[in-house]
């Protein structure tokens, strides 16, 4: 059996090779351009075999030999690469380049080979017929880069490189907006993410208009690139997309060809390893040595173009106005120059020439803080001196210090510590000179060379220094920054107004939308730290350029920084004098004192007020702490201690918040965006305590430069430490992203105004029709919070109110929820309203909170018990007493004692009630015998008369009976005499004239 089945295969071997004897027959031999070489893969001793691949399979016969190739680290040099059929490294010729063992790309008019773009449909929607198509999301490429999606699409581009070594991947890219998320990392070839820290795999944000670099190592092996946006849109705001440019992978290593020049690029030698741009006026093509210049007379190019563009007619939009340094004489003009590099032409059809220059006028006066020293310049005031940039610069008086800071609101030329540019969104900077010109009494943006360029304006401060008086103090205010400007725009555009603390991320403190009216914008420096202070001006979002919108302008009138390290004095400032006599030396306050401007002397502030920094010297820095609220020992701020007293008539409510916790948190949602993005808000509050235990919102996306310790303690750049903050809270389901992100913390309250039972403190109202009240034998208690930093929303800043209430059914740390009204937890987005539940929430309990109920006498014992009037509205304070026990008479006695008296008094009763009736019938008797007795005329001495004659008074004739009632000691001796046998009474019967007839 074993025999046969060999002979059946080794017939078909022999048929099947005479086959292919066969089909060989009549076929070509094989040239070079028929087949291209590649390398095996390495094996496990690292060699591999150089082999020839077919352009086409059966086309030829006599394909070469596999030859063995060349160790698997070889790499050739940059600006060469490997030709195969000699296995050597060859010089690129003029016109491309290599990067010897990387791939660069950096030409983006079409998505390059290998490259792709993968979009996510959302899957956070709340009902799946609503949910958003992501179809049309993708990276789309621009020519010198590539652009994200703009929308709430997750959208990925993918780009996969197998390394033969160890190697790199680095990139430029933009990401100026935080309401999109930008990741970038790694997966192998079994789609398992390998490991990376957070500051690779999340990209920092980047100044507006300026290229960041990002570099991460790769392994050998497959690498998986992944760049990852998802949007995050909660508004009308449009969002401003990530761009990306110049990819560059290390490690790959060898390169079999060189890579030509991209359009308007050009490498005049063999062997360059990169390509340079065309100067301007010229252009190149694809694979240029040389550039070719334009037709300088009709023509234009700008630097790195591929083809020459026709000169437009000169129109208002090709020129600016300036205004001239001040002359030997005092004199300045406007003047008008062409924006430069000149694109236009004078002398055509439909050009209008440039303006001529204005007249002299007599330049503005200097700063504050500068003099005019008939230089025809301003100068500093030395140290120790002020000046309000008219007068000459003078000595403070005694008694008084200079103040240190910055104060322009005369823009005859740029201040030395203030720079301006221009940053192109595809380019590194703008072709136009300056990006703001300085116009007299403002300083305004500047043309750019296309509408969405953004047009920079920077200052820096090196630090800040309190006055002498104000040294010792720890309070929270460093200094700050007030700007008055303007925005005056027909399309989209934008002014954002940045600081970037000791050179570390630069972060958007705040941002205005198309046209605004002139108005002031403060911003309070809490930490002492070098700082950058940065407008950028940008006309239009969309991808331009031309300058369609040139009279589209921010204009900035003023601005001040107060407390500089390195600033001008403008004025001076009361300061605390030397306890030593005729002693002018200013001297530190200790923290919570004010200056007294009678006695030059430091007070320190009352009980419960706060001390405001940037005051006038005098009491009036002292401002009173609201209503249950005390100040610290240093008079820096208010707080509160977690007691709470309420008295009403003649009843005192006690509070003890405490138990409450420190610090609160809600998770509010879920919410959707329009597009169904489901994300959440996390509120976290600070009830009682001082700064030691403020709430802390982070950011654990764009803020990567800071452990998570100093994140948790809110020392990063993006992390917000306050009383109530608000963080927006992306789970992880449905994006693609591995862990819940946490981003755009932002401020809702700083300053704790008080805590009160009253619906309004400050200006600011507690709405209780907000939440249904369900009982009001415990009134809600209200804590009051505002935030005086102004937004472009909120003129008068943020404020918030915390309504506490007494909730016996809820925990002692209770819950915290926002009104259903208002599912954000504010209806006007400017003042914030939370409900905390609780158990905790309740007064102290007192001994009007319980009653006494007493037992049964048992066994002549009684029981007192104590128990708490329901509902129970109170928490801690008093405890219930314990149960007592009392003797007590039990109720056998007193019905004993009670049928004994009742028997007395029965018989009593009865005996009286027989004795009376028996006495009356006794006189009843000799009453009717007496008076039958009277009419017997012989029986008796007979009455002169019987009838009443004439002419008597029937009145005084008229016999009368009178009653005598025996005492009790009559009656005795009645009942005495009866024993003494005698059986009859005295009955004296009187005349008319006795006037009466006495029984007795």
């Amino acid at each position: 059996m074993r025999s046969s089945a060999w002979f059946v295969a080794s017939c078909a071997l022999i048929l099947c090779t005479l086959g292919l004897i066969d089909g060989a027959k009549g076929q070509r031999q094989c040239s070079e351009t028929d087949y291209y070489y590649e390398y095996t893969e390495c094996d496990s001793t690292g060699s591999r075999w150089r082999v020839a691949i077919p352009q086409r399979t059966g086309a030829c016969t006599g394909l070469p030999e596999p030859v063995r190739g060349t160790e698997c680290t070889f790499s050739c040099e940059a600006g060469e690469f490997l030709e195969m059929s000699a296995q050597e490294c060859t010089q690129c010729a003029a016109g491309s380049y290599s990067l010897g063992s990387g791939i660069r790309f950096d030409q983006w008019d079409s998505m390059p080979a290998g490259f792709s773009s993968l979009a996510t449909s959302l899957e956070n929607s709340p009902r799946e017929d609503d949910r958003p198509t992501c179809n049309s999301s993708s990276w789309l490429p621009q020519g010198n880069y590539l652009e994200s999606n703009r929308d709430e699409c997750t959208v990925s581009l993918i780009y996969a490189v197998h390394l033969k070594k160890q190697g790199s991947v680095s990139f430029e890219y933009q990401y100026p907006d935080n309401n999109l998320l930008f990741e970038f990392f790694i997966q192998n070839d079994q789609c398992q993410e390998m490991d990376q820290s957070t500051d690779t795999k999340w990209l920092k944000l980047t100044n507006h208009g300026e290229w960041a670099t990002h570099t991460v190592n790769l392994k050998s092996g497959t690498n998986i690139l992944y760049w990852r946006t998802g949007g995050m849109l909660m508004g009308t705001k449009v969002v401003k997309p990530v761009l990306l440019k110049n990819v560059q992978i290390e490690g790959v290593a060898y390169t079999s060809e060189c890579f030509p020049c991209k359009p308007g690029t050009f490498s005049r030698v063999p062997g360059s390893s990169t390509c340079e741009p065309c100067p301007r006026d010229t252009y190149s093509g694809h694979g240029a040595s040389s550039c070719t210049p334009c037709n300088t007379t009709t023509q234009y190019a700008a630097e790195g173009s591929a083809v020459c563009k026709d000169r437009p007619p000169c129109s208002k939009k090709d020129y600016f106005q300036i205004h001239t340094a001040c002359d030997h004489e005092g004199k300045t003009q406007v003047i008008y120059k062409w924006i430069e590099p000149k694109i236009c032409l004078e002398g055509v059809t439909g050009a209008e020439p440039l303006r001529p220059s204005g007249a002299r006028e007599p330049c503005p006066p200097c700063n504050p803080g500068f003099y005019n020293n008939d230089t025809a310049t301003c100068s500093p005031c030395p140290p120790g001196t002020y000046s309000d940039g008219e007068k000459p610069c003078m000595q403070c008086p005694a008694g008084t210090e200079p103040t240190l800071g910055y104060e322009y609101k005369w823009w005859n030329i740029l201040p030395v510590n203030m720079k301006t540019s221009c940053f192109n969104v595809g380019n590194s900077k703008c072709d136009s000179m300056n990006g703001w010109e300085v116009a007299g009494n403002h300083i305004q943006s500047g043309a750019g060379s296309s509408d969405n360029d953004y047009l920079i304006l920077n200052i820096h401060v090196p630090g800040f220094k309190l006055p002498t008086s104000m040294s010792g103090h720890s309070g929270t205010e460093f200094g700050r920054i007030t700007f008055e400007f303007e925005t005056l725009c027909t399309a989209d555009c934008e002014l954002y107004f940045m600081m970037d603390v000791n050179r570390k991320s630069t972060t958007v403190v705040e941002s205005w939308e198309k046209s605004k009216t002139r108005q002031t914008y403060t911003h309070v420096m809490t930490k002492n730290a070098s700082v950058s202070y940065t407008w950028a001006f940008q006309r239009t979002n969309q991808p331009s350029d031309v300058r369609r919108y040139v009279n589209d302008v921010a204009c900035i009138y003023s601005i001040k920084v107060s407390n500089a390290v390195d600033g001008v004095s403008s004025g001076c400032r009361a300061c605390a004098l030397s306890t030593q006599p005729s002693s002018s030396t200013c001297v530190p306050c200790p923290p919570g004192h004010y200056i007294d401007t009678l006695t030059s002397q430091c007070t320190e502030c009352p009980r419960n007020t706060y001390l405001v920094s940037h005051a006038t010297p005098g009491p009036e820095a002292c401002k009173p702490c609201g209503p249950g609220s005390k100040s610290d020992k240093d008079h820096t701020y208010c707080y509160s201690d977690c007691d709470f007293t309420h008295t009403e008539g003649n009843v005192t409510l006690t509070f003890d918040f405490s138990v409450l916790g420190s610090v609160g948190s809600l998770m509010n949602g879920p919410s959707f965006t329009s597009k169904g993005t489901k994300y959440f808000h996390e509120f976290n509050i600070s009830l009682c305590g001082g700064q030691g235990q403020l709430a802390v919102c982070t950011d654990n996306v764009t803020d990567l430069s800071i452990t998570d310790s100093q994140r948790e303690k809110g020392e990063g750049a993006n992390s917000v430490k306050t009383f109530i903050c608000q963080s927006t809270i992306i789970p992880a389901s449905g994006r693609g992203f591995h862990t819940a992100l946490s981003s755009q913390s932002i401020n809702l309250a700083d300053t704790f105004l008080g805590a009160t039972v009253d619906n309004t403190l400050d200006g600011i109202r507690a709405r209780p029709e907000l939440y249904p009240q369900t009982s009001k034998k415990v009134p809600d208690v209200n804590f009051y919070y505002r935030s005086f930093e102004a937004t472009s929303s909120c003129d008068s800043g943020r404020s918030a109110v915390v309504t506490l209430r007494c909730n016996p059914e809820k925990s002692t740390k209770g819950e915290l929820s926002v009104p259903s009204q208002c599912p954000a937890g504010t209806c006007d987005g400017c003042t914030f309203h939370f409900l905390w539940e609780s158990s905790g929430a309740c007064p102290t309990c007192t001994e009007r909170d319980y009653h006494r109920i007493e037992g049964a006498c048992k066994r002549g014992h009684q029981d007192l018990l104590y128990v708490w009037t329901e509902p129970k509205l109170c928490v801690g304070g008093v405890t219930l007493p314990e149960k007592k026990t009392l003797p007590c008479e039990g109720m056998e006695f007193w019905i004993r004692l009670g049928a004994g008296l009742g028997a007395f008094t029965a018989v009593l009763l009865v005996s009286l009630t027989c004795y009376f009736w028996k006495k009356n019938k006794r006189l009843e008797y000799k009453y009717s015998r007496l008076v039958m007795s009277a009419n017997k005329e012989c029986e008796m001495p007979g009455a002169d008369s019987c009838a009443v004659m004439e002419g008597e008074n029937e009145g005084d004739m008229e016999d009368e009976v009178v009653y005598t009632k025996p005492s009790l000691l009559g009656k005795l001796k009645a009942i005495a005499s009866k024993g003494n046998g005698e059986k009859y009474e005295n009955v004296q019967l009187n005349s008319s004239h006795s006037k009466a007839l006495v029984w007795s």
